[in-house]
């Protein structure tokens, strides 16, 4: 599935270390840009009080001091921007695709409306060469989102194609610092090029791992913060693959927020993040000089992702006590009404016979009936309750899996057959995970919940969002061979 890689634009001035020094994050003077620096392991921000252009292509990036430069796809001119915005109020982002294949922004956790949703060909036409198209919704709900394509997405993403979206709701002022880590591993070789971004045996199994890990796209980045400072930290698992299993060593950190949603904090002691998924933690720095550092434990030994460098007076002398963000405003599920269906996740090389696929209507009205390589995949290898979607890919529709009347609760049992993890993401909703079998957590608000090996899981919500939504597997090679269904809401 891998395609050639294009040559080099250059245009990200490079630097040793892993450090891009860029003029601009995207190239258009008229983005407002807070520059915090990607030099210092901290990502640059663009605030949406104006409009935005996204403008994704091919640009030279070092990962590493012993690594040659990678050709990758980067929406500007440093890695995985953070769009600030604020909640209820109007965003305007255009895409303007610079890239030799089309693409798309899927809003991922944001609760717009259908046409806004960014899947080629379900709720929109996807955006070709030398193309725009212009994202416009309100984020009703505040919290850390991610923002990636959705076709090609083992290829897409696994070049770089991710940001983040931070939808600020008033709760920033017990915060001293907020800090965004975007946790991603990149396949390449020692020269920069890529290796494939699928393989048959990953796809089977767990995914194709990276060689190469990173924070911000940096390998175990310094980061300064103030010491005896609250800090808020935005982790975002925007790797293909990869299931973390992350904790803060030299404080104790509690956890806020989970996939964007507050929760009642609570001690960390790890969190396991799966592709897609986000928490946020709050912690108390310590003095300066002592060390701080987010590591990693569902490895052989700990690997510290990110390293933070206390500096400076401290900022707070009082005991810390993690305040807790306001609440989600979501819809509570009426569950003595619910109608629930039981999905199977498993293992299948058959793909599903449909008598027919019928063309796409998109949101606008607009019937589509073609085929398109890109977003087709030759194999298939997983399934959802026994079904693939179909292997001509996202432009033809198989029936959807399941149907609700608008304001209907929906419950949902996740029941993973197979010995592989599975993060079951849904579109246009937050769910509420009410139970798991193995992994322990607390019941709390989610657009992403990770199915553990033998595992179920179960989840409720209100389906008040009206169209064709997406539901699948976030490991990349699971989703593009079969684990990938939709369900509609009228």
């Amino acid at each position: 599935m891998a395609r050639a890689a294009l040559a080099p634009t250059r245009r990200a001035m490079l630097a040793g270390g892993g450090a891009i020094l860029a003029t601009s994050l995207l190239g258009c003077g008229r983005n407002a840009i807070a520059e915090h620096g990607f030099g210092n392991g901290r990502l640059p921000e663009i605030r949406l009080d104006q409009d935005v252009t996204l403008e994704p292509a091919e640009r030279s990036l070092i990962l590493g001091t012993d690594n040659g430069p990678t050709p990758a796809w980067l929406y500007g001119e440093a890695p995985f921007p953070v769009l600030r915005a604020r909640a209820g109020q109007p965003v305007n982002v255009t895409l303007a695709n610079r890239l030799r294949e089309h693409t798309s922004i899927h809003w991922h956790g944001v609760r717009v409306a259908n046409a806004m949703d960014g899947v080629p060909y379900v709720t929109q036409m996807p955006v070709q060469p030398g193309e725009s198209f212009s994202y416009r919704f309100a984020p009703p709900d505040s919290g850390t989102f991610f923002f990636h394509p959705h076709c090609n997405t083992v290829e897409q993403l696994g070049r770089g194609l991710a940001g983040v979206l931070i939808v600020d709701g008033g709760e920033s002022a017990s915060f001293d610092d907020d800090i965004v880590l975007v946790l991603k591993d990149w396949r390449v070789a020692k020269d920069g090029s890529f290796l494939p971004f699928l393989t048959i045996e990953g796809a089977g199994r767990s995914g194709s791992f990276g060689t190469l890990r990173t924070v911000n796209g940096r390998v175990s980045p310094d980061i300064a913060i103030p010491a005896g400072a609250n800090i808020r930290l935005r982790l975002v698992n925007a790797d293909s693959t990869r299931v973390s299993d992350v904790g803060v060593e030299g404080a104790a950190a509690s956890v806020v927020a989970i996939d964007g949603n507050a929760v009642a904090p609570f001690a960390l002691e790890s969190w396991r993040l799966g592709p897609a998924m986000r928490v946020e933690l709050a912690l108390r720095a310590p003095r300066a000089g002592e060390k701080l550092a987010l590591v990693d434990y569902f490895a052989a030994q700990p690997v510290t992702l990110a390293n933070f460098i206390v500096q400076g007076t401290a900022k707070r002398s009082d005991e810390f006590a993690p305040v807790a963000l306001a609440s989600p405003n979501l819809p509570k599920p009426d569950l003595a009404n619910a109608k629930s269906r039981q999905l199977r996740l498993s293992a299948t090389a058959v793909a599903s016979d449909y008598a027919s696929l019928a063309p796409i209507v998109l949101p606008d009205g607009k019937r589509i009936d073609l085929l398109d390589s890109l977003c087709s995949t030759s194999r298939t290898l997983w399934a959802v309750d026994g079904k693939t979607w179909p292997q001509s890919g996202h432009e033809h529709l198989p029936p959807p899996l399941l149907e609700f009347a608008r304001g209907e609760t929906a419950r949902i049992e996740f029941v993973n057959t197979t010995p592989h993890v599975h993060p079951m993401h849904l579109h246009g909703h937050s769910f509420k995970v009410l139970s798991s079998t193995k992994l322990a957590r607390p019941v709390h608000w989610a657009d992403t919940v990770l199915v553990m090996p033998e595992e179920r899981v179960e989840i409720a919500f209100v389906a008040d969002n009206p169209g064709n939504w997406m539901l699948h597997c976030h490991i990349a090679e699971h989703q593009d061979t079969g684990m990938m269904a939709w369900f509609r809401v009228a």
